[in-house]
């Protein structure tokens, strides 16, 4: 078990036989991880769901929907009695008033208040649909193993990262472990952006487009899933700083490579945008612009690192010189 929750020796030496137990330890380990996050995501799926159904709009009088006309009119209700019973309190201290006339009027305003709130406070939130008898709970199971694998990932990088670091020599370890831990930090990054700033205005551009021609009806599966799909690719999507290092590292490319072909950048990071899921202009703009802003801080990134190189180089360079040996 010492071995499961801790990396491997570079110098230790295993067989075949014991890298494949390590592999099917770690597995297990992750599978354990994987499953307790999702037994406690399906016991908690209803404040899961309530998160996923933030971004949809309210309900619309306008809409051919009569339930969601008819719920509009009775806020619009619980409004109006309500004021209506404190303009019968009013009238109920009257001094001018017989005895009998203020406690009818009391009376009133106890009868208006108490009816205003029975009635909704408030405009409810639009709710999505199920088709089919086992929907509800096929999506709720869905939407909880997806949430569980964001709630492991944690665990499932570190096992992965345990299994792969005594390969790397200590040079490799030394780039390796800041990229294992920032890659989860700018997915999580890119799920929180795509979740507070790209699908609200998406889902409501979405729904309201021409929605005095519709009775809009949202599903509730293909809208989880283009929650999903979104947030899983905005956070993928964050991974560009760290692809673009990987490749300044095996010399493919620099700063001035991405300073010269950011025209080329752009329509590929457009690309990019149009291809993930909701591809209307207010989605993809939303989903372009972190890109193009990291593909900035990439290129400030890689700039840094050429310079560090060039140090480098020139102090291996310099301690080459001081012990008598020909660079050439």
């Amino acid at each position: 078990m010492a071995k499961v929750l801790r990396p491997i020796g570079h110098e230790d030496r295993l067989s075949i036989v014991d890298h494949l137990d390590e592999l099917r330890s770690r597995l297990i380990v992750c599978g354990i991880a994987l499953a307790i996050a999702f037994a406690a995501c399906f016991y908690f799926n209803h404040a899961l769901l309530k998160v996923l159904n933030r971004a949809l709009p309210e309900t619309r009088q306008n809409n051919a929907n009569h339930i969601s006309g008819l719920t509009r009119d009775q806020v619009n209700a619980s409004r109006d009695l309500s004021a209506l019973a404190k303009d019968f309190q009013g009238l109920a201290g009257s001094p001018n008033l017989s005895q009998r006339d203020r406690q009818l009027l009391a009376s009133a305003a106890a009868h208006a208040q108490a009816t205003s709130k029975a009635l909704p406070q408030s405009t409810p939130k639009r709710l999505p649909i199920t088709i089919g008898v086992g929907e509800p709970f096929t999506t709720t199971l869905t939407v909880a193993a997806y949430f569980a694998l964001l709630f492991a990932l944690p665990v499932l990088i570190y096992e992965g990262y345990a299994f792969v670091i005594p390969a790397l020599n200590p040079e490799e370890r030394r780039i390796a472990l800041p990229v294992m831990a920032v890659a989860p930090l700018l997915f999580l990054t890119g799920v929180a952006f795509a979740y507070l700033v790209v699908l609200p205005p998406a889902v409501h551009f979405l729904q309201g487009y021409n929605s005095e021609n519709f009775d809009i009806l949202v599903q509730a599966k293909t809208y989880y899933s283009f929650e999903i799909l979104t947030m899983l690719g905005i956070g993928l999507a964050f991974q560009l700083p760290l692809g673009l290092l990987a490749l300044q590292r095996m010399g493919a490319i620099n700063a001035r490579t991405l300073t010269k072909n950011w025209r080329y950048a752009t329509v590929i990071i457009a690309v990019i945008a149009a291809a993930m899921p909701g591809a209307d202009p207010v989605t993809t703009a939303l989903e372009m612009l972190p890109l193009v802003l990291l593909y900035l801080a990439s290129i400030v990134m890689l700039k840094i690192a050429d310079r560090r190189a060039a140090a480098r180089a020139a102090s291996e360079m310099s301690e080459s010189f001081g012990d008598g040996l020909d660079p050439t």
